[in-house]
């Protein structure tokens, strides 16, 4: 049984598998796991970078996944409260095994999750997944006292990964005169992205920047932009900028106080990077689920769009496989694989900065590229089986009857919660009444 879900692994902290028991079976698993691969270390110790958000139960984690990997032969190196995207980069960076982050991402405080990177800073495969997930089954292998590992903290964890980042912006450009929104989500990034902008010249407004273990991502953050809105409108900012609580996803606020979602973010940075030469190939990657007129968009500027199923990891494998060099999702993962191997939204920001700031332009243009189409997204509280012939058949009946080319219908099964989410998508916003009126009476 894979214990893995779509990004790594996660649930209610104190349940399932997200206890420190659990935790620390996983963590001597893992080391079992690359030891029966015969994984050759950079020093003959097996090296493991751990990372977390800032959620109450990350302390409860931590110190249980570090025993694991200690009596399982591991070195580990502790950074503190960190964006995801930072551990994939020190674990590089450090020459490490393995990187692990301690995080749930966009979810409440309640839940956290558990999730890894490969010495490339990726994340791991399947088969990896699969492997661990049968050690954790059968009993551990716990390593001789000579033999265990130890740990230490890396105090210049913060430092290192924001040089990283700024390293990412152009050198013959600046922030300065800028005025910067930003919503850390109570989360990851509370101390190190209004430092990134800081020090390249912006006058920061900061929100969601006071931790307290319990109000991770709640009413902030790129879920809720709600506060970021608000701020960005009463402090005539240029720019909200929010993330989430692991700092993966970026969501933009423009000067009006309108959203702009990830989908303008990526066709606004393959513009950039196609005008300065940047852009590898003519290809960016998005997930089904973005938007049509986007795809349009990107196919009139000579560029095509490839599409990967929902998650970053998905995305990511798509761009390894086609040579691309940035791709992402409408709910804000961006990733400039050139400079971060997932999703970062500090770099992406900065991305989407020095757009402006190199064509002097205003955020609310970004939302003048295309127009999207009208999309009507619900969650089904069940599973729905896709594999059911009947049940195919109506919705590619309602597609094709309905719809036809000037829409599409993506249902899928949730990686997170037990849901099933159904996105319906037209040019006529009269088209996606009639399918989901359709579509309610299958799932009834």
């Amino acid at each position: 049984m894979n214990i893995f879900g779509t990004d790594g692994i996660r649930g209610k902290a104190n349940e399932g598998y997200i206890t420190p028991e659990n935790a620390m079976k996983l963590a001597v698993s893992v080391v079992n796991h690359y030891s029966a691969k015969g994984h050759k270390t950079v020093n003959n110790k097996f090296t493991v970078i751990i990372g977390k958000d800032t959620r109450l139960s990350g302390y409860m984690l931590e110190p249980a996944l570090t025993s694991g990997f200690i009596a399982a032969g591991a070195d580990v190196v502790l950074t503190g409260p960190i964006p995801t995207p930072a551990v994939a980069f020190m674990t590089r960076s450090l020459r490490a095994d393995l990187g692990v982050v301690i995080s749930a991402s966009h979810n409440p405080y309640y839940d956290n999750g558990i999730k890894f990177f490969n010495s490339d800073g990726f994340k791991i495969s399947q088969n990896d997944e699969i492997a661990i997930s049968q050690k954790f089954n059968e009993k551990s292998k716990l390593t001789s006292t000579e033999f265990m590992g130890k740990a230490k903290r890396l105090d210049d964890a913060t430092g290192r990964y924001v040089e990283f980042v700024k390293s990412s912006f152009p050198k013959d450009l600046g922030l300065s005169g800028l005025k910067i929104a930003l919503d850390t989500a109570n989360g990851a990034a509370y101390k190190i992205a209004p430092q990134v902008f800081w020090e390249l010249g912006a006058e920061i407004v900061q929100i969601g920047d006071k931790p307290d273990g319990l109000n991770i991502n709640h009413n902030c953050g790129a879920t809720h932009t709600e506060l970021l809105q608000k701020t960005v409108i009463e402090n005539k900012a240029d720019i909200g900028i929010a993330l989430d609580g692991d700092a993966d996803r970026l969501i933009v606020v423009d000067e009006k106080g309108e959203i702009v979602d990830g989908d303008f973010l990526i066709a606004a940075i393959a513009t950039f990077w196609k005008s300065l030469g940047k852009l590898k190939g003519e290809n960016v990657v998005a997930t089904k689920m973005s938007n049509l007129a986007m795809e349009r968009y990107l196919n009139s500027i000579g560029l095509k769009l490839e599409r990967s199923d929902v998650g970053d990891k998905y995305v990511i494998q798509k761009m390894l496989e086609i040579g691309a060099n940035i791709g992402g999702e409408k709910s804000g993962h961006i990733i400039p694989i050139d400079y971060s191997s997932t999703g970062d939204g500090c770099i992406s920001a900065l991305q989407i900065l020095a757009f402006l700031q190199r064509e002097q332009k205003k955020t609310s243009e970004i939302r003048k590229l295309y127009k999207p189409y009208p999309q009507l997204m619900i969650n089904v509280p069940k599973i729905i089986d896709l594999n059911d012939v009947e049940i195919s058949h109506c919705i590619n009946r309602i597609e094709n009857e309905i719809l036809g080319k000037r829409g599409r219908i993506i249902v899928r099964k949730s990686g997170t919660e037990p849901i099933t989410r159904i996105m319906i998508e037209s040019e006529l916003e009269s088209g996606i009444n009639s399918a989901m009126t359709c579509l309610k009476q299958i799932v009834r």
